[in-house]
């Protein structure tokens, strides 16, 4: 049962990567700024996780749910994989209802949103 949280965790991955393959709203439209997106978020929440460990905010809970596998004495291997997967699917939520709302724009005859890009072209 140690390796249960870790096939949730890619299996939730992997549900992300099907909303978004079929929307096209992060990865599938723009791989690399998603990557570094996600890339930074986990680097940034595992330096938060450091600091809380070491003024003892977070700690080490066991878990049979867990591989045991430590990257430090309290991240387990599965900290990274979470904190990915709550990156990418911000990412994937944000892209999707900003569709929706363009979507709903677009029936309400209102035109829409000016993207950053077109307002300096």
């Amino acid at each position: 049962m140690n390796w249960l949280y870790l096939l949730a965790l890619l299996g939730s991955i992997a549900g992300m990567v099907i909303l978004d393959a079929r929307f096209k709203v992060a990865l599938f439209r723009r791989a690399l700024s998603t990557v570094l997106m996600v890339g930074f978020g986990v680097a940034a929440l595992i330096i938060v996780d450091l600091y809380a460990i070491e003024h003892a905010i977070f700690v080490r809970g066991e878990s049979p749910y867990l591989l045991g596998i430590w990257l430090t004495p309290h991240i387990p291997l599965e900290e990274p994989i979470f904190l990915a997967f709550l990156g990418y699917c911000t990412l994937v939520i944000y892209g999707l209802l900003n569709r929706w709302v363009e979507t709903r724009r677009g029936r309400e005859g209102l035109a829409p949103k000016e993207s950053a890009s077109e307002v300096q072209a």
